[in-house]
């Protein structure tokens, strides 16, 4: 029996995609996603793509649920993502948003049997009245984004006529900045001009995937809470500054902790997960699965004997060199 060399190429690479997972299974759910992502992208058959997929469902979280979303339009592995989304969905009614009950319902069709009648009755189960995590990135546009103007007690010093007027000049300068490429929100530019919601956030939850480009002279980023520095991103071989500490930490903090509680960064060029959680003026984050802050106070960093404002825009930094943020999802938290 002969075989084309396409056919033993897909077995070879399906022997390596089931090593990788082997290495990774005892890896925290959210790195073994991002491991299963990268298998994705090598993937050159339907059958390897849905052996991928259907994978991603023992991963079993929100963004595993919504990347398996995201093939419900792709017919050659279809069946398999819905089976994902909707198995995802049953262990996890929490998740209830407008993004998960899109999805279930675009599952629906490829559903059959027992898997399809659950699926349903999860939808009629689940209140249309909850919010819950928003993408506030398409993928394919900035809609939804800004240009950075000042700082928030600046801001709040200039007349409404004033702050659209530098608004204008902020975005003009964002979308030289700032770019979609193959789906990321990528800095491509040479300052450091933050790129901001439009919307503002009290309370929340977010979950981003980020990136640094290890070409960069000095890779640093981090993300802005109520436009306040910052949940820390780091190269962590950059000793010089002590980026060595990890990911994570409050890095404008002076008198309550700055340091993560660990070093979970995955390596320099590789993808990373933040889920950060602001409740007040305390933040918990996890870093790839991984809690690096526990319920620390984060200090006004524009003006220290102030608390932290109460609600304001959230902002993604970048440092000079180039990074890469995806999957960018926000649930407000309380009332």
């Amino acid at each position: 029996m002969s075989y084309s060399m396409n056919t033993v190429r897909s077995a070879i690479l399906a022997v390596a995609l089931m090593l990788t997972l082997c290495v990774s299974a005892a890896d925290t759910p959210e790195n073994r996603l991002i491991t299963l992502r990268n298998n994705m992208e090598r993937s050159d058959s339907p059958l390897l793509r849905s052996h991928v997929l259907a994978q991603v469902a023992d991963v079993d979280n929100f963004q595993a649920m919504m990347y398996a979303a995201a093939y419900l339009s792709d017919k050659a592995v279809a069946r398999t993502a819905a089976h994902t989304v909707a198995a995802i969905a049953a262990r996890h009614p929490e998740y209830n948003s407008q993004a998960m009950r899109d999805a279930l319902t675009r599952a629906l069709p490829l559903l059959k049997g027992k898997d399809k009648k659950q699926a349903k009755a999860l939808l009629r189960s689940l209140p249309t009245d909850v919010e819950g995590f928003v993408s506030i990135f398409n993928g394919r546009d900035l809609t939804g984004w800004k240009g950075l103007v000042q700082n928030p007690i600046a801001r709040r010093k200039m007349t409404s006529e004033q702050l659209a007027s530098a608004q204008v000049k902020a975005d003009e300068q964002m979308r030289k900045d700032w770019k979609v490429e193959d789906g990321l929100l990528a800095y491509v530019g040479t300052g450091f001009d933050n790129i901001c919601t439009v919307e503002q956030y009290a309370d929340f939850e977010m979950i981003v995937d980020w990136k640094l480009d290890p070409s960069g002279t000095e890779p640093d980023a981090g993300i802005y809470l109520r436009g306040t520095p910052q949940v820390q991103i780091w190269d962590i071989a950059r000793l010089n500054v002590g980026a060595q500490v990890g990911s994570g930490g409050l890095y404008n903090n002076t008198r309550h902790r700055s340091t993560p509680l660990c070093v979970a960064d995955n390596r320099l060029g590789e993808w990373n997960t933040f889920l950060i959680r602001m409740v007040g003026d305390r933040v918990s984050v996890w870093l790839n699965g991984t809690q690096v802050v526990d319920n620390v106070v984060m200090e006004n960093y524009w003006d220290r004997s102030q608390p932290i404002f109460d609600c304001d825009q959230i902002e993604l930094q970048a440092h000079g060199s180039k990074v890469y943020y995806r999957d960018i999802y926000v649930r407000r938290l309380g009332k």
